[in-house]
């Protein structure tokens, strides 16, 4: 393997890495749990971080490899027969490691159009294996998210709205179970994949809404993590014993939110909201597949919260102007999902499409039975709403107040720069 030459500091390589392991962890965790059996899943996870950190360590030094997604998968296959054969354990198995990466990679963009090579069943088999019924709910997506979408801990814990401690716990956990049972790696028939299937849906949810609005760092949107999800969602969706009608409703929410991401932030970084959006630099493309897999989730008989989450966003993607919103139509929809989910975010959202249609004080009162949700503690969006009602309301020193308490919590630098915005103009 040569090196193309091209040096790049520690900064530089760091991005690189997080980069390539965003596109790629998930691959290679696959590949190597199927060919050495579902009981060594955590085996093959290390051997991924090895590499990573091999990256990390050398590539600042002695360039980037020309292929560096083959040079991840090499080196993590060697330190996978370096375990094996430390465990006493070489034989079959470690010989039959694959020597190249399974699949090309792409680049943000062209997942988000679905521009990328035919996938075997391996991701779809590792996703299986994660959401394995022995496992809790809880459990199954936070190890989906571990080991498929590649999420650090913190990461889990923000998504999913629970401690780094307890998300950590319950990997390690989940991993011992998987290992006690030996666990089969691959998508099972009938009903036991009707078991998995829920959660393999939620974590796929969770990614995307990591890639639409990420929880920290210095981009609110994050393409490469959202084209990773709609990557697994379209699979999902075309599998044939996975191609349930709540799969193509999932796939339809990422795609009409994806639609939108030209228009989401602006040059200087400061976030669009739907009303400030320039409509005309939405993606028709993704909004008309979004739309039409839309079509396809209304064959069954069941709605789901993808369902409804879906038919709001469709809301939005087919108004022609933010005036013309279908405000009544949205709030019906929020209460549907409110009902369904009992989730505060939706409580907070759903105050929201209120107070567009009653006005900010009943937006406001709506949030009263959230405000003491301890699964809200910590998080910015709560303050933020509570901000924006309060300054339609016309209370500035209220609206004032709960700017800064938002600001206080908010996780990226964009949300920080709106924030600012609107502190700077009350203030």
């Amino acid at each position: 393997m040569t090196a193309s030459g091209v040096r790049t500091d520690g900064d530089g390589a760091a991005q690189l890495v997080e980069h390539l392991f965003r596109r790629q962890s998930g691959q290679l965790v696959a590949t190597l749990t199927r060919v050495l059996g579902a009981r060594h899943v955590a085996l093959a996870e290390d051997a991924v971080q090895d590499a990573l950190v091999a990256a990390l360590q050398t590539w600042p030094f002695r360039g980037v490899p020309d292929r560096p997604e083959a040079w991840l998968f090499q080196v993590a296959r060697n330190r996978a027969r370096d375990r094996l054969r430390h465990g006493r354990m070489v034989g079959a198995r470690a010989a039959r490691l694959p020597v190249a990466p399974p699949v090309a990679g792409a680049d943000g963009d062209a997942r988000l159009r679905g521009e990328t090579e035919p996938l075997s069943d391996d991701q779809l088999g590792l996703m299986s294996l994660t959401c394995h019924p022995a496992l809790t709910a809880d459990a199954r997506v936070a190890l989906t998210l571990r080991l498929v979408g590649g999420f650090s801990v913190a990461e889990i814990a923000r998504a999913g709205l629970a401690s780094a401690t307890t998300v950590a716990q319950r990997l390690v956990r989940a991993k011992r179970q998987l290992r006690e049972i030996d666990a089969a790696f691959g998508v099972p028939a009938g009903a036991a994949l009707t078991d998995r299937l829920a959660s393999m849906q939620a974590s796929v949810y969770l990614l995307f809404n990591e890639g639409y609005a990420a929880t920290a760092g210095d981009q609110l949107v994050r393409r490469d993590v959202a084209g990773e999800a709609l990557r697994l969602g379209r699979l999902l969706a075309a599998h044939p014993d996975t191609g349930t009608p709540a799969s193509w409703a999932l796939l339809s929410l990422m795609l009409l939110h994806a639609a939108r991401f030209d228009a989401r932030v602006g040059e200087d970084g400061v976030p669009f909201l739907l009303d400030a959006q320039d409509r005309s630099r939405w993606d028709g493309a993704l909004a008309a597949e979004g739309l039409r897999a839309l079509d396809r989730a209304a064959s069954g008989e069941v709605v789901s919260a993808y369902h409804l989450e879906a038919g709001i966003a469709a809301c939005h993607v087919t108004a022609p102007s933010w005036e013309a919103t279908d405000w009544p139509a949205i709030l019906s929809l929020y209460d549907d999902l409110l009902a369904l989910t009992g989730s505060p975010v939706v409580a907070v959202n759903r105050s929201i499409a209120l107070a567009h249609v009653e006005g900010p004080l009943a937006g406001l009162a709506a949030l009263d039975p959230v405000t003491s949700d301890a699964r809200l503690a910590g998080l910015h969006w709560l303050p933020a709403v509570q901000g924006a009602l309060w300054r339609d309301a016309g209370e500035r020193g209220r609206a004032l107040a709960a700017f800064r308490a938002a600001r206080a919590l908010a996780g990226t630098l964009p949300e920080r720069r709106w924030l600012d915005v609107q502190i700077s103009a009350l203030a």
